[in-house]
């Protein structure tokens, strides 16, 4: 049973990105010490209003599970309890945090309007920074969780440069390359990531995009879901219910 296809994205409003590193280590002080930043007044979604085909979700096949997420932005309230937990279960520097929710201003009926987005590694299946590593430290799982194994990684930072989502960072502790891997400990032990866990909303969905009901594909076949930067070609195994709907 394959899961049906996105939705195009002509009708979403015209946002402008930011793809900066140090402007997203801003952000994340900032947000610590309740400094607002140009971070509110810019989006993160390069491309993500352009016109084009619609965007196919990865097809259910039987090679086992496929981990993915859906976020549904409805459900969203910014109030971070994502990222705070995020950083407690992984151990994340706070200028290198896995998980970030980016405020950023759309353009919709005739005025502005604030909107909010959890981000995180998209654990693309052509994973760009697969691809740019240059001793194979970025990996890919058989459920198609994306990783880096810190004993190989040698910090040149060449996948934190490759990544189109500006979801990697060097952990300025280790100089090692870290990113979400949808808490794979837990999620091998049967459990939920941390951030689906303690969401009071239930904005994030995860589950095996293998499964057809499973709670990721039910909320992906009930409402129309974008991925960001479709022209990156990366092909995302994170969905976003609700992009630029908000409101």
């Amino acid at each position: 049973m394959a899961v049906p296809a996105t939705k195009p994205l002509a009708s979403l409003p015209r946002l402008t990105c930011v793809n900066d590193h140090a402007d997203r280590r801003a952000h994340v002080r900032a947000m610590a010490t309740n400094q607002p930043t140009d971070r509110t007044r810019r989006s993160l979604l390069r491309s993500v209003a352009a016109p084009g085909a619609a965007l196919p979700r990865p097809a259910v096949t039987a090679d086992g599970p496929r981990r993915g997420m859906a976020i549904d932005l409805a459900r969203c309230t910014g109030c971070e309890a994502c990222a705070i937990t995020c950083a407690q279960e992984n151990g994340t520097d706070p200028a290198a945090p896995r998980m970030v929710v980016a405020i950023h201003e759309i353009e919709r009926d005739g005025g502005p309007r604030i909107a909010l987005l959890p981000r995180l590694c998209q654990h693309c299946a052509e994973a760009p920074c697969i691809t740019a590593c240059p001793v194979g430290a970025s990996r890919r799982r058989r459920d198609g969780i994306v990783q880096v194994d810190a004993a190989i990684c040698i910090g040149c930072g060449d996948c934190v440069r490759a990544c189109p989502y500006a979801a990697r960072a060097l952990d300025p502790r280790s100089g090692i390359a870290d990113a979400c891997d949808f808490c794979a400990h837990r999620v091998d032990a049967g459990l939920l990531p941390a951030c689906v866990e303690v969401c009071p909303g239930g904005a994030l969905v995860f589950g095996n995009l293998n499964d057809p009901v499973s709670a990721a594909n039910r909320l992906l076949a009930a409402r129309p879901a974008q991925v960001l930067r479709p022209e990156a070609n990366t092909a995302p195994l994170v969905f976003y219910v609700g992009l630029g709907t908000e409101g």
